[in-house]
């Protein structure tokens, strides 16, 4: 399934500054245009990741409803 987010760019000086709108925590920068767009793909994923360890750590024991949840 093919999740999509906005990304927003601003130029800051000589960074590109790079953020997801949608989700809290996933922000970087770069050189350029280019640097700003491949390290904020990198920080989505890994903040992503991190979230689900972390769910998974923190309700191993007790009993949970896991399912996908579709917005449009």
């Amino acid at each position: 399934m093919r999740k999509q987010f906005t990304a927003i760019y601003k130029k800051a000086g000589k960074w590109h500054l790079a953020w997801i709108e949608e989700v809290p925590g996933v922000n970087t920068q770069g050189k350029t245009l280019k640097e700003a767009k491949e390290n904020l793909k990198e920080a989505l994923l890994l903040v992503l990741e991190t979230n689900r360890l972390l769910n998974k750590k923190e309700f191993a024991k007790g009993k949970i409803i896991r399912e996908t949840l579709s917005i449009s």
